[in-house]
């Protein structure tokens, strides 16, 4: 990570960058959509949009080719897996992701202070 002199938000180079830092913080999973929902790259279990949080996201943009623009978000799973799920993004990006990851972000934003259960992964 490297700040830029006009701004204190530290900045990501690259993807790859990215996804290095991510995995110290214990973000280990590899995510990918199934037609069960969100699943570990060995398939053991399913999770829907109600059992996800997005803890934070990246995004991308290619130089000189629009197909090189990518997103990268940051998962927590209400059993507490960490995790990976990338997607283009633009013209280029996976309905089947971006469906997900809205019914995610609906989620979390209507959902009651209280009733928020990854608040309670961020103390642990």
């Amino acid at each position: 990570m490297e700040n830029m002199d006009h701004d204190s938000t530290p900045a990501m180079k690259t993807l790859s960058e990215c996804i290095k830092n991510a995995v110290k913080e214990g973000y280990a999973e590899n995510f990918k959509i199934t037609s069960n929902g969100l699943s570990t790259e060995n398939e053991q279990g399913a999770y829907q949009p109600d059992r996800v949080a997005i803890a934070n996201f990246f995004r991308f943009e290619g130089y000189s080719d629009p197909q090189d623009n990518a997103i990268l978000y940051l998962i927590e799973t209400e059993d507490r897996k960490k995790g990976l799920l990338i997607d283009a993004y633009g013209a280029y990006a996976d309905e089947r992701i971006s469906k997900f990851i809205r019914q995610v972000e609906d989620i979390q934003k209507k959902a009651p202070e209280e009733k928020k259960w990854w608040n309670f992964l961020k103390a642990s």
